[in-house]
């Protein structure tokens, strides 16, 4: 079992009494990775380091930090990429103030998916620009903070993360291979993923099943099928859930026959997948109905 390493409290300077204005949530480890939104006026953190890779994306406002001798800013949209133990701090460029969302991840997680992408063992992957535009960074914290921490969400999202870095790292990007694929493998995956859409499927399952490491499958999956084995399985479990919501059976139980942890959960990952909720859906079938037989 990983060590369930914090590193979204380090090097706070001020607390909640001190700043009422100022909030942060963060949850985990899961798996290697911990989650943080936060929202800062003025000093946010005195000089710290932590010993995980930190890939932030600003959200509001301007970002600014000390580090690695340099002051640097981050603007709306930009992602800031920290290395493990390296000195930084963070406060608000501007009165108005910044908010970010960030991943704290474990480098071995990172070193064992750029390893997969690379086909061959390889120092961690080092970004000397802190502050850049990247899609590919940018649509991982995105997804982090939109899908559910599942294993299989995290294994796609380290993944997505290593990819971004190593494209980021100009001594990595000609060497990234896209190309290998296990059909067979793959096939073996997406069958067992059918079989099993309505509980939580774990990693090693699929390594034992498909021969892959977790990374591989990831890597593979999304290059074959388009998307990640993670919302594979839950777009699958999501088109039962649409029959029986049309059918008429009520929310509760479809929640629980669908293998979410409450109602509210269904709500929240029905919502993000289609734009609506799952009351809305059903009055919209039931409309639809009665205006076939008028």
């Amino acid at each position: 079992m990983r060590n369930r390493r914090l590193s979204s409290g380090v090097g706070l300077e001020r607390s909640c009494a001190e700043a009422a204005s100022d909030w942060l949530r963060s949850s985990g480890p899961e798996s290697g990775v911990e989650f943080l939104e936060a929202w800062f006026q003025g000093r946010a953190y005195r000089k710290h380091r932590h010993d995980t890779y930190a890939i932030c994306q600003t959200t509001r406002g301007v970002q600014a930090f000390e580090y690695r001798g340099s002051h640097e800013v981050s603007l709306p949209g930009q992602i800031v990429v920290l290395h493990p133990d390296e000195v930084h701090d963070g406060y608000a460029a501007t009165e108005a103030g910044f908010g970010y969302r960030q991943l704290y991840i474990d480098p071995a997680l990172i070193f064992e998916a750029a390893r997969t992408l690379r086909g061959r063992p390889g120092p961690l992957p080092f970004v000397r620009q802190p502050v850049l535009l990247s899609d590919t960074l940018a649509d991982a914290i995105d997804c982090a903070f939109k899908s559910e921490r599942e294993p299989l969400a995290i294994d796609s999202l380290v993944v997505q993360v290593a990819e971004g870095l190593l494209e980021a790292d100009a001594s990595n990007r000609s060497i990234v291979d896209r190309t290998r694929f296990n059909a067979a493998a793959l096939q073996r995956a997406r069958q067992f993923l059918d079989a099993e859409k309505n509980r939580v499927v774990r990693s090693p399952e699929l390594e034992a099943i498909t021969g892959l490491s977790r990374y591989e499958l990831a890597r593979q999956f999304r290059l074959f099928y388009g998307t990640s084995p993670y919302r594979y399985l839950l777009m699958r479990r999501l088109d039962d859930v649409r029959v029986w919501i049309v059918r008429g059976r009520p929310l509760s139980e479809v929640a629980f026959e669908a293998g979410f942890a409450d109602q509210a959960h269904f709500s929240r990952t029905f919502k993000a997948a289609f734009g609506l909720t799952p009351t809305r859906y059903r009055a919209l079938h039931g409309l639809s109905r009665r205006d076939a037989r008028d």
